[in-house]
């Protein structure tokens, strides 16, 4: 895809679509996330960004939209997005 050396925000999303991918392929469907798929990556790879999060099981019915029970790359997208805006607000609430 990309011609030249990538910038660091190429390199950081390249790394979330490798992640996913690289988890998705362990167990079920490899285009999914199953749900011990979804708990070893928050495991070792969101650690400290989801420690707060309470039972993952509760959080992937959140973020499975169609209840299939499995995690598309899409919705696994959606959990990127959460974590960036907290990471937004704690970066806004440290300014004041």
């Amino acid at each position: 895809m990309a011609s030249g050396e990538l910038t660091e925000l190429e390199v950081a999303i390249e790394k979330i679509v490798h992640i996913f991918f690289e988890h998705a392929a362990k167990e079920g469907r490899k285009g999914t996330l199953t749900a011990g798929e979804f708990k070893e990556l928050v495991a070792l790879q969101l650690p400290n960004l989801m420690k707060d999060v309470g039972d993952l099981d509760e959080k992937m019915k959140k973020l499975d939209v169609n209840n299939d029970q499995e995690l598309k790359f899409g919705e696994y997208w959606r959990l990127v997005g959460e974590l960036a805006k907290d990471l937004k607000r704690e970066k806004v609430g440290k300014k004041k």
